[in-house]
């Protein structure tokens, strides 16, 4: 096999480029692993394979770390096929594994994926068989093995998923909130804010926590995937103790600033749920939570810093709002009340908002600073920045900002 191998590293869309900032970051870690160009969608980058391994346990914006297995051009689906069963997959995982098929494609020419799908795993089965009279069998639900295809208009390119469950999933998460942003778009945003250990960080509508444990993470030197596993761990030629060794040179960062991290939620059993999640993340040290309205926030310290949130939206804003308006006048109320507050007693602040709601400046009455479009899944959303200045505050709020009283004292 050859000592360096092409990867690809899919992420949220409007991520590639913190995703790239972030990657070269983890090359600093290894003498092989080299970071590429940014393409819609993901990252390239190339290295060996135990460079696989650490991207995975390192990255907190990419979705998967995708090894790239072949490359062709093709016109029907049994060219696809050809070229999968040409490939040496038993020399990569046992027929013992589970296996699934994922196919993605861009203005390819083919009417089904799903056929494309059916005849990739119908290659790989063929070739199990021709080599070792068995065949491994399919598991869509919770396979060992992935493998992906991703067919534009000409070429079909086969992967192997060395990542296994999206990397979102960091392994601590057992509470969630009716729409929980996914950790790794969480993580991102944080990036995009340029927010740094040292600077308030503040979420006050914080959910299940992700915004903060996210943070919180980065600051303790926590990599994300260091309480899970991949399907790298499955494959042949992996080597445990290498692994371990890994894991362990991943050593927490001596916490030198403050952590100066806050966050609010008007709903008492979504606190509960975030700090069931703080405590399942190792986070060592505290972060406070405050049950108030967001419309009600006050300085949870005495110097400017950062707000970032994902505003509820929809049916969630409800509970947000006045609840004798109708419908349709919640969201412009709770954002005018939301404004008035983050004028009053926020100036100096940076305040970022992601939302699906294209509206949101209009109905705070601010100008943003800047808009980045995002993706959440196939949502198109927004980033809007909007910077308070000191002059649009009317005179200094008192700061009361309180622990979170625990359930027993309610």
């Amino acid at each position: 096999m050859p000592a360096a191998y092409s990867f690809f590293c899919p992420c949220p869309r409007g991520l590639e480029e913190v995703l790239s900032q972030e990657l070269h970051e983890i090359a600093t870690k290894s003498t092989t692993l080299k970071i590429h160009r940014a393409v819609p969608g993901g990252v390239h980058c190339s290295g060996s394979l135990e460079d696989g391994w650490l991207l995975n346990l390192h990255t907190r914006i990419a979705s998967r770390i995708l090894l790239r297995f072949a490359q062709s051009s093709y016109r029907n689906e049994d060219d696809i096929y050809r070229l999968a069963v040409k490939q040496p997959w038993e020399q990569w995982f046992e027929v013992s594994n589970t296996i699934r098929i994922d196919v993605a494609a861009i203005k390819s020419p083919l009417k089904s994926l799903n056929f494309a799908v059916l005849r990739v795993k119908d290659a790989i089965v063929d070739r199990f068989r021709s080599r070792l009279h068995e065949r491994p069998d399919v598991d869509t639900r919770n396979p060992d093995i992935r493998v992906s295809a991703f067919l534009d208009a000409h070429n079909v390119t086969l992967y192997l998923d060395t990542s296994g469950e999206a990397l979102f999933k960091r392994g601590w998460r057992t509470e969630t909130g009716e729409a929980p942003l996914r950790e790794n778009l969480a993580a991102g945003l944080i990036r995009m804010t340029g927010w740094k250990p040292g600077k308030p960080l503040f979420d006050p509508m914080c959910g299940s926590g992700t915004i903060l444990i996210e943070a919180a993470q980065m600051m303790a030197g926590i990599p994300p995937g260091i309480n899970r596993h991949f399907a790298f761990e499955r494959m042949q030629g992996f080597d445990r103790e290498w692994w371990q060794s890994m894991k362990e040179q991943a050593k927490r960062t001596a916490i030198k600033e403050p952590p100066m991290l806050f966050g609010s939620d008007i709903s008492t059993a979504m606190l509960a749920k975030a700090k069931k999640n703080i405590a399942n993340a190792g986070i060592p040290f505290e972060i406070p939570l405050q049950q108030v309205e967001a419309q009600e926030i006050r300085l949870p310290v005495d110097r400017p810093g950062i707000i970032l949130t994902n505003p509820p939206y929809g049916e969630r804003i409800n509970v947000r709002g006045n609840r004798s308006l109708e419908n349709e006048d919640r969201a412009p109320h709770f954002y005018q009340l939301f404004s008035t507050t983050l004028k009053q007693r926020f100036a100096g602040w940076s305040v970022y908002l992601f939302t699906a709601d294209l509206s949101v400046p209009k109905m705070m009455r601010l100008k943003e600073s800047q808009r980045t479009p995002l993706f959440n899944g196939a949502i198109e959303c927004r980033l809007f920045r909007f910077d308070m200045v000191s002059g649009s505050n009317r005179g200094k709020e008192p700061r009361v900002f309180r622990r979170m009283p625990a359930q027993g004292d309610q």
